[in-house]
């Protein structure tokens, strides 16, 4: 089974709690900066009997968890909008961590009026729809059409609002079905990646038995079309060295977050040899792909693979 969205729990908790009359409360982070251990898009419901997601934890989550609680209990459906300081020197809003970074957390009491949305962001996550909600205080929690640019998008000030793609930011396309391809599924499946596993194989094993990826699909390396984007990443690793150079003509020139290539130090000097010889620019991609470990088995493959890419994700 495929993994869902991480925040698929959050929203359920909110949508039976609302269904059930319960009052709920919505823990959100919409700005963050520096070594803050909640990030933006962090978010937790809350519930007078339980808690779903993080803000960051600590002792700073503790206390927004306790608030929340106190104005669910008082019938406060007052939102707040609050930044926390993690620095002991603040001079205001400390959040009792010391890790020096900054975030900025939204409490929205949930109304009853609310279950409509949040039911259908529950849908939406569960379908894999490409959604996107708002929260303002000038027209509360909606939904709204379109994508945005950006997946978290937050404007500050008295016309505040905060808005959020519903789903995964991050595709890890992997372009070959094999062995090593269905062990980066499941380790990736964990990373908040949607995963696409393409192969031109006919009845491939591998393929059939990867119950991690999002998406199967046979193709035609020669037509092969992965749409590029600054959330893209991909890795090529199919049956050999004829089929990873027809697969790379076809990527390298469009901008991806990450293009790889798996295999030999030899078979990649090759391989880069001879897409120069062909005039293209390789200045955008790396292999042989994963971290110095030295890997042999195709789960120890996967793990240096996946440690490259969450390298780059969090790359500044």
């Amino acid at each position: 089974m495929p993994t869902l969205p991480r925040d698929l729990p959050i929203w359920t908790m909110a949508a039976n709690a609302l269904r059930a009359g319960r009052p709920a409360a919505l823990l959100c982070v919409v700005r963050s900066e520096g070594s803050s251990p909640g990030r933006q898009g962090f978010k937790m419901t809350v519930t007078a009997e339980a808690v779903a997601g993080s803000i960051g934890g600590g002792i700073m989550e503790h206390k927004w968890v306790e608030l929340a609680r106190q104005r669910l209990h008082a019938g406060d459906y007052a939102p707040l909008l609050r930044p926390q300081i993690h620095r002991r020197e603040a001079p205001a809003d400390r959040s009792g961590m010391m890790c020096a970074g900054e975030q900025e957390v939204l409490l929205w009491p949930l109304r009853p009026t609310d279950l409509a949305v949040v039911a259908a962001i529950e849908e939406e996550l569960r379908n894999f729809d490409k959604g996107a909600w708002e929260v303002s205080e000038a027209d509360g929690l909606r939904l709204v059409s379109g994508v945005p640019a950006n997946f978290y998008d937050y404007q500050p000030g008295l016309a505040w609002y905060y808005r959020e793609q519903l789903g995964f930011r991050d595709q890890l396309i992997i372009v070959g079905g094999g062995h090593v391809s269905l062990a980066l599924s499941q380790v990736a499946s964990n990373l908040e990646f949607e995963l696409t596993v393409l192969d031109d194989r006919v009845d491939l094993p591998t393929l059939a038995a990867n119950r991690f990826a999002h998406h199967r699909q046979q193709v035609n390396y020669e037509t092969l079309a992965v749409p590029p984007g600054p959330h893209c990443y991909v890795v090529v690793m199919t049956v050999g060295y004829r089929t990873d150079i027809v697969v790379l003509r076809r990527l390298l020139g469009h901008e991806y977050r990450y293009l790889g290539v798996l295999g030999s130090a030899t078979k990649v000097a090759e391989l880069r040899r001879v897409l120069v010889e062909e005039g293209f620019d390789l200045s955008g991609l790396r292999g042989p792909v994963g971290v110095p470990i030295n890997s042999r088995l195709p789960e120890e493959i996967a793990v240096s693979v996946a440690a490259e890419l969450i390298a780059v994700r969090n790359q500044k």
